[in-house]
């Protein structure tokens, strides 16, 4: 029987004491996208404008086009626009704005349902299409070939640009002048002294934007910056975006953007592109046309639909209760931490969750993320995620008949096949999955540990520890074996030092078997003070160089050498393990919390930060934040704030690409497969696990799945939260002050 007393709790931590930094919780800027898809395939989107109002059209081959439903999550779509059918009935040619109002062209007029509908200037361009407005509602207008200056239904100019196209107009305030954008060249028209002037010419133009006192010039190969007072160019083209084949460009809100063949870019104050691409964020990666949308808003026109880039003031906190929701709604299956799969283009409604063979892994990782928010907040909602998970957690033990082994995942009779690694259970109504391996145990033990750490509720505590108790005694019994239903060890739960110690000494499966059970061992002892942990540990230590072993330095870790022996290759890596990562962190909470004496506790927190180091280039948001359990004061916690707010909103699977971008740096692939000097946003790369590498750049999701925030995000979230280096919201804050 087990005897848990109040003096084996831990104090929180001496973490506050020490001045880490903390992350103030201010609201940022969160963006995610509402997404509008054409039903009909063979009409053709070409322009997209909102009014003051945040009435948006859209002009396609059909005619007038305005949005239906649409949420996050839940795209709406293009659909006739009929509200008002006096103007939908006309043979509309184009669309734009004037003082925040829609005005449009067709072939009679321009005209607007503004200023009591009293904007009705006649022009003689049947076929006109391109309109910019001037001062005092002077409209130039063209069809493609001819250009026409009218106001108040007067013709004031007539002409031509000498030998191309029009392609688009815009109007330059400031300056009072209009820009033309030709097939080959730029030129200027002077209202006033009605003439034109070519200022620019042999670039092959393909869109122009105001920006302040700039022009903006976008090509088939890069952009060119003017200054419209001067006219002279600012230096030579760009081309450091992510792609250089633009189709749009405009500024929004105080930024500039751009579309192009794949996907938009956003440029930043520091000179660098946020890239929205993929269906995360565009229904096409062919930009159309790039708008100011209502609320702050970006309309992002495609060839298949329109993208509102939505910006919302939020909080970590915020995002927090989204994601629990997000993980409550659809993502708990028989209590476990599920994906939901199976889904048709993006659409959640049609997928269903599946069992996974890191099932424990990923229900370890949220249910310590809600061991930590409980332990912050004391929420009775936590208490009871906690609860009905745990239930999941001790029926993998239950299902199968052999004594402390937990099964992967269990299921429903009749939805797997009869074969590995799916077993029988006794209960005719399900099945359980076999051949468990150390990721499920050591995730395990770190969710049960902080349970038995932090929370001060009996029961739970209890159950937590008999589980720890569980599993350890099958594992020191076995001879630091997990043994399966057949009787042997499963491919991976092997710790016995004769299976550790045959790897070299450079190969990362010796240094973390080593890490993992010396953790697991000491939260045994830690919270049953059973001696048979201890002893074990300790035996390991000494005789078999297992503290050397966890002690090497990460920068030693590698592949086999080329004068290695057959076997020496065929057990060492080839790469970098990023699993492994995921192993050793969530390992090292009982390493570093629950070492047995003080100097191995120093021994184990050098260990951690050699680690730490390693791993700041991918600024891993888990692996940054699981490093203040340390006490040191650099982790990197910046970095970590930009991971969890810069994680998307969408976690669905969809399909990303970005080894074509021409913004980023490659360098030579290495033995951690990075790929690039500078790790990319979050919201920049594909939906990926802890246990990814963020370096990876493509990934073919198609819309398939959607992962729960779970894992990825609420357990580094409230992790840091009970860590103290992110506070509460600032309402929050103010409220536990008073």
């Amino acid at each position: 029987m087990l005897v848990i007393g109040s003096s084996m709790m831990l104090a929180k931590t001496d973490l506050i004491a020490q001045e880490l930094p903390v992350h103030q919780d201010h609201p940022y800027i969160q963006d995610y996208s509402i997404k509008y898809t054409v039903p009909d395939k063979s009409i053709q989107l070409n322009q997209v404008a909102s009014d003051r109002n945040g009435y948006t059209q859209v002009f396609s081959s059909k005619g007038l086009l305005r949005l239906r439903a649409g949420e996050f999550l839940f795209p709406g779509t293009l659909v006739a626009d009929v509200q008002d059918k006096q103007t939908s009935d006309k043979k509309i040619s184009g669309i734009g704005t004037y003082e925040n109002q829609l005005v449009y062209i067709d072939d009679k007029a321009v005209l607007s349902n503004a200023w009591a509908g009293k904007l009705y200037s006649r022009h003689s361009l049947p076929e006109a299409r391109i309109f910019a407005g001037g001062k005092a509602f002077t409209f130039l207008i063209s069809d493609g070939k001819s250009l026409q200056l009218i106001k108040d239904s007067q013709k004031l100019w007539e002409g031509k640009l000498a030998g191309e196209a029009v392609k688009d107009i815009k109007y330059d305030a400031d300056n009072n002048l209009f820009w033309i954008l030709g097939s080959t060249s730029v030129s200027l028209f002077f209202p006033e002294k009605k003439t034109v002037e070519k200022v620019l010419e042999s670039i092959n133009p393909t869109c122009i934007a105001l920006s302040g006192s700039r022009l903006v010039v976008g090509t088939s190969d890069g952009y060119y910056e003017m200054d419209t007072k001067t006219r002279k160019l600012n230096g030579d083209v760009n081309r450091e975006l992510p792609w250089t084949e633009l189709t749009s460009v405009n500024e929004v809100n105080g930024h500039l953007w751009f579309g192009s063949t794949r996907g938009a870019m956003m440029l930043r104050d520091d000179g660098k592109f946020d890239y929205f691409s993929s269906k995360r964020w565009i229904p096409s990666d062919t930009v159309v046309q790039i708008a100011k949308g209502p609320d702050n808003s970006v309309l992002m026109l495609t060839t298949k639909g329109l993208g509102k880039i939505c910006f919302q003031p939020m909080t970590l906190h915020q995002k927090a209760m989204y994601f629990e929701k997000q993980v409550r709604e659809r993502h708990i299956r028989v209590g476990f931490n599920a994906t939901v799969a199976s889904m048709t283009n993006g659409d959640i409604t049609t997928g269903s969750m599946e069992d996974s063979d890191n099932d424990g892994l990923w229900t370890s990782m949220y249910l310590a993320g809600e061991t930590f928010r409980y332990a912050v907040t004391r929420s009775d909602e936590a208490l009871q995620n906690i609860r009905e998970t745990m239930y999941a957690m001790e029926r993998l033990y239950t299902i199968n008949k052999i004594p402390g082994f937990p099964s992967r995942s269990f299921e429903r009779r009749g939805y797997k096949y009869q074969d590995e690694p799916w077993r029988r259970a006794d209960d005719p109504e399900w099945d359980w999955k076999s051949t468990t391996s150390s990721d499920e145990a050591i995730g395990h033990i770190f969710a049960f540990g902080a349970i038995a750490e932090l929370m001060d509720v009996p029961d739970v505590r209890n159950q937590a520890i008999m589980l720890i108790d569980t599993l350890m005694s099958h594992i020191v019994k076995n001879r630091l074996y997990m043994i399966d239903w057949n009787g042997k060890p499963t491919q991976w739960g092997r710790w016995n030092p004769e299976y550790v110690n045959q790897y070299k000494k450079n190969d990362g499966d010796r240094k973390i078997c080593s890490s993992n059970i010396m953790a697991m061992l000491q939260t045994a002892y830690h919270f049953t003070h059973r001696d048979i942990y201890k002893n074990a540990a300790f035996e390991l230590m000494e005789k078999h160089g297992f503290l050397e072993n966890l002690m090497r330095p990460m920068r030693e870790i590698g592949p086999a050498s080329d004068d290695a022996s057959e076997h020496e290759k065929a057990l060492a890596d080839d790469h970098w393990n990023h699993s492994d990562d995921e192993m050793y962190f969530i390992g090292y909470w009982g390493l570093y919390r629950y070492a047995f004496n003080d100097t191995l506790k120093a021994k184990y927190k050098e260990a951690i930060l050699d680690h730490w180091q390693i791993e700041r280039p991918e600024k891993e948001g888990a692996w940054n934040i699981f490093t203040a359990i340390t006490g040191t004061k650099e982790f990197d916690l910046k970095e970590a704030v930009w991971y969890l707010q810069r994680y998307p909103l969408d976690l669905v699977n969809w399909s990303v690409m970005n080894s074509h971008r021409k913004d980023i740096k490659k360098i030579v692939p290495n033995f951690r497969w990075q790929t690039i000097k500078e790790v990319l946003p979050p919201d920049e790369l594909p939906i990926e696990r802890h246990n990814a590498n963020r370096f990876g750049l493509d990934a073919e999701g198609n819309g398939g799945s959607e992962n729960s925030a779970g894992d990825i995000w609420l357990f580094p979230y409230w992790m840091g939260r009970y860590l103290g280096v992110i506070s509460a919201p600032e309402k929050e804050n103010e409220r536990l002050k008073n």
